[in-house]
């Protein structure tokens, strides 16, 4: 949505209470409100002013906003040029599901609360960047789960009152559970994988998963499905398939993204690649 006041892009899940916004704002001012949700933003340019807990905060560039829960809190911008922010609405029973199955036992504990609504820490910054772009540019199930559990766990230990409890696994247990996931992505990278799917081949929670994957093949379970489908389509583009069919042919969500990818990974466009035979 686009107007003389700024622009607003907003994605929902429908299965469960998971939003995410990217707006602009010169003269909009919200009204006191609150959510049912935790809200975390990012102010990406300018500044925003607002009133929480009965006290003025100001959010920069860089800088996180984080609210509980139902506390009451409006906004607006605190210069001339507005504000560019993006965020993040998590419903506590996500939060609660993440947190149990990072315990291991299903059982998240006392739920975390935030006491300062602004907060600057680059590594919070960049979790929640992750995870709203995983959001917004329907990275998959994978991704977006594993960027999920990434950012609420992040979230609970550097800006909550209460850490999280987490449990991961070691030794033999953790070598066995990645190559089973790993095994599972070698043979069915194609298909709509999520982390319940992996962390049931692998016999263990998603979040141990996570971990043991990374330990043990150096990147995440969605980075190595993703890597599965680049390969793919190399083979594709060698037969002569055109770029566009071996986007759609191996999962990607539009040429775009596959092209950025393509060359992220290999250094050059799919069309180059598929030149050089020539």
């Amino acid at each position: 949505m686009r107007n003389g006041d700024g622009w607003v892009r907003y994605w929902r899940d429908e299965a469960r209470p998971l939003e995410a916004m990217h707006a602009h704002f010169f003269r909009h001012v919200y009204a006191p409100h609150s959510h049912d949700t935790y809200s975390f933003g990012i102010t990406d340019l300018g500044a925003q002013t607002f009133r929480c807990r009965g006290a003025h905060h100001t959010s920069g560039a860089g800088m996180v906003m984080a609210f509980n829960p139902d506390e009451v809190h409006d906004g607006q911008a605190a210069a001339e040029l507005g504000y560019q922010y993006r965020i993040v609405h998590i419903g506590p029973s996500v939060v609660r599901e993440t947190l149990g199955d990072a315990a291991g036992d299903g059982t998240a504990g006392a739920m975390p609360l935030f006491v300062r609504p602004v907060l600057t820490d680059p590594l919070l910054t960049g979790a929640l960047a992750r995870l709203h772009g995983a959001l917004v540019r329907d990275a998959g199930d994978l991704a977006r789960e594993e960027h999920l559990t990434a950012t609420v766990l992040a979230l609970a230990e550097r800006g909550a009152t209460r850490a999280p409890r987490t449990r991961t696994l070691g030794g033999e247990a953790q070598r066995r559970a990645a190559r089973r996931a790993h095994a599972l992505l070698n043979d069915a990278f194609l298909e709509p994988l999520s982390a319940d799917d992996l962390a049931a081949a692998a016999g263990c929670s998603r979040y141990a998963l996570y971990r043991a994957f990374r330990s043990e093949f150096g990147m995440a379970a969605s980075d190595y499905q993703r890597l599965l489908k680049l390969r793919r389509a190399r083979q594709l583009l060698a037969r002569g398939l055109p770029p566009a069919d071996a986007a759609t042919s191996t999962g990607f969500s539009d040429q775009a993204h596959f092209n950025r990818w393509f060359k992220r990974a290999y250094g050059i466009t799919p069309a180059t690649y598929q030149r050089a035979a020539h």
